[in-house]
């Protein structure tokens, strides 16, 4: 049944900014765990605002949050460095606040941050894993190309037609390019009129750059992952190869792997239709969810 979906509204979740999509249906059936949904580096809780309507309509609600640093989350102070540590903690006390385990809908960071916690966390936070264009490995020069895009502007964009530019030319496979609108949600205006994106800049040196040094504990979380698992990657990724998956399927053998093969490592923005359509057909094999453990 096709639900009625209520405009999202912020909210806060601790230091955290979050999005609920909440379909109206009279269906009697057995209330469906919350899909939360975990962004990739740089980008914010919007990135999933098509898909997350799609999916609440059919009937599986879903919470959609900026992780710390980004978007309306809040940053660390000036002293204080931001850690991998302090992304997972967040991720796993939002994902317990909830009346039952959540199934993780992770792309990139947002992934390998579900990875991690389902398998370093006790009790594992998730019901199941969505991993979105990611596996505990990747390809270093994919991570480059995105930080070069990410740090081309310091000083930030003097218009949004200037923004529009920049994005057109990094993902020139999309035929429609980033209206006004669409970028006053993604960039914050400075006093000076200059427009920048909705990161704090200090995220490149001290998460960014980093990741290849949590690869052996990703590794090893992966093969802790018990639960119902499903890997969406892009057929034109650059982050994400056939070994990669190979080896992600090896070390998780009850996974399921689908390509979209015109996808990039932007898989939902590239082909949102093919995306929510695997997502659905693997969340109605889920079996029901139960509640956390007793602290």
């Amino acid at each position: 049944m096709v639900a009625q979906v209520s405009p999202p509204t912020l909210q806060h979740s601790g230091p955290l900014a979050l999005d609920r999509f909440i379909g109206h249906t009279q269906s009697s059936a057995q209330p469906q765990p919350a899909l939360l949904f975990a962004h990739g580096f740089g980008q914010t809780r919007l990135a999933w605002a098509r898909a997350a309507q799609r999916l609440a309509a059919q009937g599986f609600p879903g919470i959609s949050f900026d992780a710390r640093g980004h978007g309306g989350s809040r940053w660390n102070a000036p002293e204080e460095d931001y850690a991998f540590d302090q992304f997972v903690d967040d991720m796993t006390r939002l994902a317990r606040a909830q009346e039952t385990p959540p199934i993780l809908i992770g792309a990139s960071m947002g992934g390998l941050l579900g990875m991690y916690a389902q398998g370093h966390r006790d009790p594992p936070p998730f019901h199941a894993l969505v991993l979105v264009d990611i596996t505990p490995r990747w390809d270093a020069a994919g991570v480059e190309r995105i930080l070069g895009f990410m740090t081309a502007h310091p000083e930030g964009f003097e218009d949004l037609e200037h923004a529009a530019d920049a994005i057109a030319r990094y993902l020139p496979h999309r035929a429609q390019r980033k209206s006004s609108r669409e970028l006053e949600k993604l960039l914050v205006q400075q006093p000076n009129g200059r427009w920048r994106w909705h990161w704090d800049p200090r995220l490149i040196d001290s998460v960014g750059r980093r990741g290849e040094e949590y690869q052996a504990r990703l590794l090893d979380a992966a093969q802790r992952i018990t639960v119902p698992t499903l890997l969406i990657s892009g057929g034109r990724s650059d982050l994400v190869n056939d070994d990669h998956v190979a080896e992600f399927l090896a070390l998780v053998p009850h996974a399921r792997h689908v390509r979209l093969p015109e996808a990039t490592h932007m898989v939902a923005g590239d082909d949102n239709d093919a995306f929510t359509r695997t997502i659905l057909d693997f969340l109605v094999t889920l079996p029901t969810a139960t509640s956390f453990p007793p602290e």
